[in-house]
């Protein structure tokens, strides 16, 4: 199982925002995008999940070119795929029980005691063994993140995409987010892409780097490997020295 992007481009009116991204997130791996505020980071991941269709380019999932599906099979690829919002994204009216199982309702496959074992496992996969009758509202931060991977999990997928997945948290929670995405690699063998430009997260749980500078890939390779990095960009964007950006081609 893996996902590949070939010579992704896309642009918004007159503002070209990709313009021949490729990358893979390999079967099992956990692939880190990088990139700054503004570099295309979520618009890629869209196109993954069918939310938007490449002006040029394609992604495949599984072999399958994802803008060539029909509706049925698009919406059979998003029923694989889990998504954790930048900032949880959990409905407010609803226990954390309801937000966990809602995708599990919606597939209509599943009982009611089915859902609520289902949502047990997930929650205690995440450390929030007992939570289920609290609102968002009730709990802090990172739990509400942790809720939310809980939810990206529940219908078991075979990828997880992590949208800036510790952003806004402090270090200990940052961390706690981490080794949580690594242990549902391990535990569960799914294969992820995280975006973010959050480094010391990025280097504690990337297999690989794919870095979208100015619309393409300035760099894909493994964390040694962009840690030796000769390319100024790269350098520039991972230690935090903007001066070494500045005058690269």
């Amino acid at each position: 199982m893996s996902i590949v992007i070939e010579d992704l481009h896309k642009s918004f009116g007159k503002k070209d925002v990709l313009t021949g991204f490729s990358a893979e997130a390999r079967d099992g791996e956990t692939l880190v995008i990088l990139g700054g505020s503004g570099s295309g980071k979520s618009v890629t991941i869209k196109h993954i999940v069918g939310l938007l269709v490449p002006d040029r380019g394609r992604v495949l999932v599984d072999g399958q070119i994802v803008a060539e599906l029909s509706q049925e099979e698009l919406f059979a690829l998003r029923r694989r795929v889990g998504y954790v919002f930048q900032f949880a994204a959990l409905f407010d009216s609803m226990t954390l029980a309801e937000n966990v199982g809602l995708g599990l309702r919606r597939q209509r496959s599943s009982s009611d005691a089915e859902i609520h074992e289902r949502v047990s496992e997930c929650l205690a996969l995440v450390d929030m063994e007992g939570f289920e009758d609290r609102y968002p509202s009730e709990i802090s931060g990172g739990q509400r993140k942790r809720a939310g991977i809980a939810r990206a999990i529940a219908t078991k997928p075979d990828y997880i995409l992590y949208d800036e997945p510790t952003t806004g948290l402090d270090p200990v929670t940052k961390a706690m987010i981490d080794n949580l995405i690594l242990r549902l690699s391990e535990e569960l063998g799914v294969t992820g892409i995280v975006i973010t430009h959050d480094m010391d997260s990025a280097f504690r749980v990337a297999d690989r780097f794919a870095m979208l500078h100015e619309g393409r890939c300035r760099f894909y390779g493994t964390p040694d490997e962009i840690r030796t990095a000769d390319d100024p960009v790269v350098r520039g964007f991972i230690e935090g020295r903007p001066e070494l950006m500045e005058n690269a081609t």
